[in-house]
């Protein structure tokens, strides 16, 4: 349960550090997975059986995992952007509906079947987000960074999806590492495209970068997979939905950011409908023999 706060402390201030940057988001998400890549490669090639699976990807496992890295990098370059264009509350809100993305994916793309449940869900989570974009509009923000926050959604529900493939033959710590070093490149090439220096913006971006892979990435995202062997998969569910609850209250207390009512309302049933489908999409999975 320690284990467990600390993640949910760890997911919440990424969007709160996010804000603290004043380097394009790019930048922001390069020096994250930077410091990543660089805080696991003693791990993974540490160890022999880690190295020797590495290097002996099949093509499609490797095309796969840099596909999927790809669209991690889209999806943070797009969420970090859209943590400049609306509150922390509905960007981090609208990001977390990634997963009825996937089971969108999953029935479209991977021949899956969706129940009348899942599909109230669905629905219910796009209610949740027009009455957040509606939040927006009445306080003059806008909707572009919502539709940021929602791209970078569908990006990640992509990125969940090859993962399902790959992880198939490839292990997790295999897998994880392959799409961190892809997407570290292609965010790279996302400021040589847009001519920025990541190196530029001095120490102080670094040093976020670095917070971000240790605090969101690994004390945050990681810490989550851990307790998977020792809490039941709902409750995990339920913690990481905190996130949005977690930075929306240090944003109050850090931006002087107030929620309206209507964020409030869209926020609860979106996080309500995301719960309720991964519950759902558990009781469906089949049971191992």
């Amino acid at each position: 349960m320690i284990m467990v706060v600390v993640g949910v402390i760890g997911v919440s201030l990424s969007a709160i550090l996010v804000r603290f940057s004043d380097a394009p988001s790019s930048v922001t998400a390069a020096w994250r997975l930077l410091c990543t890549v660089a805080l696991l490669s003693p791990v993974v090639f540490g160890k022999k059986e880690v190295r020797t699976e590495l290097l002996h990807l099949t093509k499609k496992e490797l095309l796969l995992s840099v596909l999927s890295g790809v669209f991690l990098a889209v999806h943070f370059a797009l969420w970090f952007e859209s943590l400049q264009h609306t509150s922390v509350a509905s960007s981090t809100t609208i990001v977390c509906t990634d997963v009825i993305w996937v089971s969108l994916g999953f029935c479209l793309f991977l021949k899956g079947k969706l129940t009348w449940k899942a599909v109230l869900a669905i629905a219910a989570t796009f209610g949740g987000s027009v009455l957040i974009a509606l939040a927006d509009t009445t306080a003059g923000i806008g909707l572009y960074g919502i539709l940021l926050a929602l791209f970078a959604a569908i990006a990640a529900s992509v990125y969940t999806l090859i993962g399902r493939i790959v992880r198939e033959t490839v292990s997790t710590t295999v897998y994880t590492y392959t799409v961190y070093v892809s997407c570290t490149v292609v965010l790279l090439l996302f400021c040589a495209f847009q001519k920025q220096n990541p190196i530029a913006y001095g120490p102080r971006t670094v040093l976020i970068g670095l917070a971000l892979a240790v605090a969101s990435t690994l004390l945050g995202h990681s810490v989550f997979s851990w307790c998977l062997k020792y809490l039941s998969p709902s409750f995990s569910t339920a913690a990481k939905l905190c996130e949005p609850v977690g930075a929306a209250v240090l944003a109050v207390f850090l931006f002087k950011e107030y929620p309206t009512g209507l964020t409030v309302a869209g926020s609860v049933i979106i996080l309500v409908s995301v719960y309720f489908y991964s519950r759902l999409e558990r009781k469906e999975e089949p049971k191992e023999d």
